[in-house]
Order: structure tokens, then C-alpha cells, then sequence
């Protein structure tokens, strides 16, 4: 593994351990080249979960994108990054508990709603304006009358 920082190829291993999920194990590193430490994920390589657009097109499923769509709902929010990597975790673990590697991006937008509307309502409604398509005033009270 290379260093992220000075890209040394050659880095050492100084602790090893099981992801809180148990799905990946985490590596921290250390580079002796630059003395910096960083973290790696080794993770099982599965089937790929294709994301059906809205459109029609497919696409894999990608965490980082999801991380991003949910990144911003959250800020000023009391979300921490903790939390929005956990409930990543969870939508990735449960699109893959299903009988299909194909899943529609509506279904994992509610499925993400639901969770954050359980975790913070603000951030719900921040990523429901979005992910809902909310074009005036109207769709934001209906949905704040859900809610209440």
C-alpha cells in the first residue's frame, strides 16, 4: 500500500481490526518514509448493486455519492459524520440483504429518508426537498404536516 501523503510504495501495518458493521477490516498504517498514519479499509469484493436511474440508466452503486447526498442535508445539522457513515453502512448492508442486485433510486432515496427522519428532521426534509423534487411552498408544508 502506498502512503497517501509522500506516496512511498512501501508502508507498515501498526494495528489491525474488525470494522464496528464486521463487513471490513481496518487497517492503520504508518509510513516510514514521512511518519504519517492513515487508515485503509480492506473490504470483501461482492456483486456490484446497479442503481436504476430515474432515466433508466445504470449505474453502480457508489458510496461516496451517497455520502455526498447526504453530507450536505446534514451540515449545521447535530448529524455527525459518525452517524451519516453508519446509516451508509446500513442502506449498503440492506440493498444488499435484497434478492436483487438491481434496485431503482427512488427505493434507495426513501430507504435513506426513512433513516434520517428517524435519526434528524431537518436533515429529512433538507434531503427530501431534494430527493422529493419539492418545486414550491406548498410541498414543504404537506411534508412538515407529515411530520407533526
Amino acid at each position: 500500500m502506498f502512503c497517501i501523503f509522500c506516496k512511498n510504495n512501501d508502508t507498515e501495518v501498526i494495528e489491525t481490526r474488525l470494522s464496528e458493521d464486521g463487513g471490513a477490516i481496518r487497517r492503520r498504517r504508518q509510513c516510514p518514509k514521512c511518519q504519517k498514519r492513515f487508515t485503509t479499509y480492506e473490504r470483501m469484493e461482492e456483486l456490484p448493486i446497479l442503481v436504476i436511474k430515474r432515466d433508466g440508466r445504470r449505474e453502480r452503486f457508489d458510496r461516496e455519492k451517497l455520502r455526498r447526498g447526504m453530507v450536505i442535508p446534514c451540515e449545521k445539522t447535530t448529524v455527525s459524520a459518525e452517524q451519516i457513515e453508519t446509516l451508509i453502512n446500513e442502506v449498503e448492508s440492506d440493498l444488499k440483504e435484497k434478492d436483487t442486485t438491481e434496485i431503482e433510486s427512488k427505493d434507495i432515496g426513501n430507504l435513506v429518508a426513512k433513516k434520517l427522519k428517524k435519526l434528524d428532521k431537518i436533515a429529512y426534509i433538507r434531503f427530501a426537498s431534494v430527493f422529493k423534487r419539492f418545486v414550491d411552498l406548498e410541498d414543504f408544508e404537506t411534508e412538515l404536516k407529515k411530520l407533526a
